[in-house]
């Protein structure tokens, strides 16, 4: 398949990538092109705004947590019947997991891609030393295509010249832009970075607006396309949900959080529960009283619950409903966010109570990937069950007697058991990619379909 795509990267993160790559996704929609937008890496924040500026669903390249032999493949999922794709990198270009050489870097994700490379370099506080940057850049793995610069936070037009010349004279890499410095498409930060586009609501359009606005006026449009045109065929088949797993009978009913507080979902485990048989239905805890009729099973992905705490306690109907579905032997499969509305206080407020543990903000911020084993038979998967993950939080949860740990790794200071797994109920910080596991999803909806008919049909 050749579909039309550019990889923006960045030589390290804070340069500008996510506004370069999010202002180009709106400013080639609104040149009235089908726009598929993906993100490098594990992040859920990005994409958020990506979508609103494509008009579908950002999603997630993850080589680690997928797999590199499924990059190609959930791309051109993600990409079908698109006119151009744009993927935003990760940190810096060559900067992947800890430890494992390029893997899950936005160059080696571009090299599954067979993508050309733009690079955004903020340029605010050089002249000449560009070129060297760049010349370094472009040298360093001759199998990375480094097909472009886009010069971000540029001061003047003398500037601008300074920067044009240094290049042209000694990196060989063409100059397709260049952004001047602005504050007026900032967007607003908080302790783990970006606040998510559904949080922001009609301030986050106006700032995807104004990306597009600056970024059309400030890059070479055509030659972007021209050079996600030059891109070669993929070889690699499409992904394709319903071949990762078998559906089971009776169309389970799963509830899935949603809204603001919980707002970290990947695209592709939603199809992979749908495909398994499900029937997934979207609530959203900070504004429904109850959980959706006749649900017999509970995703609660990630999000900011610590930024909703008053509201997701006041709404104490729901978390009596959360605690009855727990109680009745329902499966329930909660991640980050989910771990703390399921135990008993966050920040000293009560939440749902299914979980004997309480949970605090910290200073400290707990980032990574990380390879864990299942050490506990549980709706979502059988003791010995390999997966990879990410963790990223600021919070810690302190558990009381209750059950047994769901993960085990080992860290940067040794073993390390995390979560909670009985089995109905599997609870933690790990944050999971299910197309790198689709036998969690088919798992878990097995479960569903087993507690919706109840003893007779057990």
């Amino acid at each position: 398949m050749n579909i039309p795509r550019l990889v923006i990267a960045a030589p390290s993160s804070g340069a500008g990538k996510t506004t370069v790559a999010t202002g180009l996704m709106a400013a080639l929609a609104a040149r009235g092109l089908t726009v598929s937008p993906h993100k490098v890496g594990p992040d859920y924040i990005d994409p958020g705004y990506h979508g609103l500026a494509a008009g579908r669903p950002g999603r997630n390249l993850d080589a680690f947590m997928c797999g590199p032999e499924r990059v190609a493949p959930l791309f051109l999922h993600g990409a079908a019947r698109a006119d151009v794709a744009v993927v935003e990198g990760v940190m810096g270009l060559f900067d992947g997991a800890a430890g494992r050489g390029e893997l899950a870097s936005t160059a080696h994700v571009a090299k599954l891609l067979r993508a050309p490379v733009v690079l955004v370099v903020d340029a605010s506080s050089q002249s000449r030393s560009v070129a060297a940057l760049v010349h370094g850049f472009a040298s360093w793995d001759p199998e990375v295509r480094l097909a472009g610069v886009i010069l971000n936070r540029v001061a003047s037009d003398r500037h601008e010249e300074l920067l044009r010349e240094a290049l042209e004279e000694g990196s060989g890499v063409p100059v397709l832009g260049s952004v001047r410095r602005t504050a007026a498409v900032a967007t607003p930060s908080r302790h783990l970075g970006l606040i998510p586009a559904v949080e922001r609501s009609a301030d986050a359009l106006r700032a995807v607006r104004d990306m597009g606005e600056l970024i059309g006026r400030s890059v070479d449009l055509d030659a972007l396309l021209a050079l996600a045109r030059s891109a070669p065929p993929l070889t690699a088949a499409p992904w394709s949900a319903a071949e990762e797993v078998t559906p089971v009978a009776g169309r389970p009913r799963i509830a899935l959080a949603s809204g603001a507080a919980f707002s970290f979902s990947y695209a592709e485990n939603a199809e992979l529960l749908a495909a398994a048989g499900a029937e997934v239905v979207p609530f959203d805890p900070l504004h429904d009283a109850t959980l959706p009729d006749g649900a017999s099973g509970l995703v609660i992905g990630g999000g900011f619950p610590e930024m909703y705490v008053s509201e997701l306690s006041a709404n104490a109907q729901l978390r009596s409903s959360i605690a009855a579905l727990a109680a009745s032997g329902a499966p329930i499969s909660a991640e980050c966010a989910g771990l703390l509305y399921l135990g008993r206080e966050l920040d000293g407020a009560p939440m749902c109570g299914v979980l004997d543990a309480t949970a605090r903000m910290t200073e400290r911020l707990t980032l990574g990937y990380r390879e864990a084993v299942a050490l506990t038979d549980s709706t979502l998967a059988p003791a010995g069950t390999r997966v990879r993950g990410h963790e990223f939080h600021r919070t810690v949860c302190e558990p009381g007697a209750g059950p047994s740990p769901a993960w085990g790794w080992h860290g940067p200071t040794g073993p390390r058991t995390e979560g909670f797994a009985s089995g109905s109920v599997h609870a933690s910080y790990l944050h999971l990619h299910w197309a790198g596991a689709p036998q969690l999803a088919e798992r878990l909806v097995g479960a569903a379909a087993r507690h919706g008919r109840g003893p007779a049909g057990s």
